[in-house]
């Protein structure tokens, strides 16, 4: 159960983060793929600056502000 949760939150994460850089998702595997590759990234970040994240919600906005950092990044890098 909690794989699904896993691939749930980053399938929702990597839709908001393609709504949020570039306006559209990037299908059901692409958002999971960006999401969980944000959560990675997220997590880092906020352990970095020392701001944690609790439940459901928190994995999603950790996920989602990694995946966004991710894009910005990968769309720094192809210009």
């Amino acid at each position: 159960m909690n794989i699904l949760i896993f691939l749930l939150i980053g399938a929702i994460a990597g839709w908001l983060a393609g709504k949020i850089m570039t306006g559209g998702g990037f299908g059901i595997v692409g958002n999971i793929a960006v999401g969980i590759v944000g959560a990675i990234v997220g997590g880092f970040v906020f352990g970095l600056v020392g701001i944690k994240s609790v439940g459901f919600i928190g994995s999603i906005i950790t996920s989602t502000v990694g995946a966004v950092l991710l894009l910005y990044v990968v769309k720094i890098i192809k210009k």
